[in-house]
């Protein structure tokens, strides 16, 4: 596991918008995994700057999204297919049907958990994957318990997360109590992850996983442990408290 530290949210984003341009740039086919939430936006927008001033071509990348919240279809602006096209989609030359975010709508929802996953596999598996971290120390939405799920499944939003997620919602009462997310195993068939956090909020799951090196399904992300390319980029503030 290697770890950077930079200054701030804005140096993060350059280091880690780095690694996926020269993924890119090595493999213009390559499949990508992507992440929503306010985390990742910095990285998104240095791509798409990329994109418009050196010409960093999308044309032949795939991307599988993490997530989605159960019961918003894809129009919803609060739903994670809206947040990516906004965020990226739309301002880069990626075609549409190149992206995959799961689908949120009830009566879609058990079809893609059960293709999603085969999908991926089908395609070659993701090259790279971005993660951010909750401060709660889940990964995607597989929150801490007793258990977690090894594939994308529909699943529980503790009350730390609903509560770090309403700041996107008009009020506390809108936000989704379900999810769709990539399970850990899922997760950690990527050939390379990238963790990206920011802030003071996130520095005690980065100090549980940096201080403690134990794996806990009460610290979901603390699986990363177990992988064999895992980069953590996280700024001063998040850092903070790492022994």
């Amino acid at each position: 596991m290697k770890v950077i530290v930079k200054n701030n949210h804005k140096e993060v984003s350059k280091e880690a918008a780095d690694i996926f341009e020269m993924e890119i740039r090595n493999n213009p086919k390559t499949i990508l995994g992507l992440a929503t939430g306010s985390t990742p936006i910095g990285m998104y927008k240095e791509l798409i700057k990329r994109h418009n001033e050196e010409g960093l071509d999308f044309s032949s990348v795939t991307t599988f999204n993490l997530d989605e919240y159960l019961g918003l279809d894809p129009n919803n602006p609060n739903s994670y297919r809206y947040f990516m096209n906004q965020e990226l989609f739309n301002h880069i030359n990626i075609p549409i049907e190149n992206t995959h975010v799961p689908l949120g709508e009830e009566d879609k929802a058990e079809i893609s958990c059960k293709v999603y996953d085969s999908m991926i596999q089908e395609m070659g598996g993701i090259k790279l994957q971005v993660l951010g971290i909750g401060s709660n120390g889940h990964i995607a939405f597989n929150e801490p318990g007793e258990r977690l799920s090894a594939n994308t499944s529909i699943v529980d939003l503790t009350n730390e997360t609903i509560q770090d997620n309403a700041r996107f919602f008009d009020s506390i009462d809108e936000v989704p109590k379900k999810a769709i997310s990539m399970g850990m195993g899922s997760i950690l068939k990527a050939e390379k992850i990238v963790l990206i956090a920011s802030g003071e909020n996130k520095a005690p799951a980065i100090a549980k996983l940096l201080n403690e090196p134990y794996i806990s399904t009460y610290l979901p992300v603390s699986f990363l442990l177990a992988h064999k390319d895992v980069t953590i980029i996280c700024d001063e503030d998040a850092y903070s408290l790492v022994k």
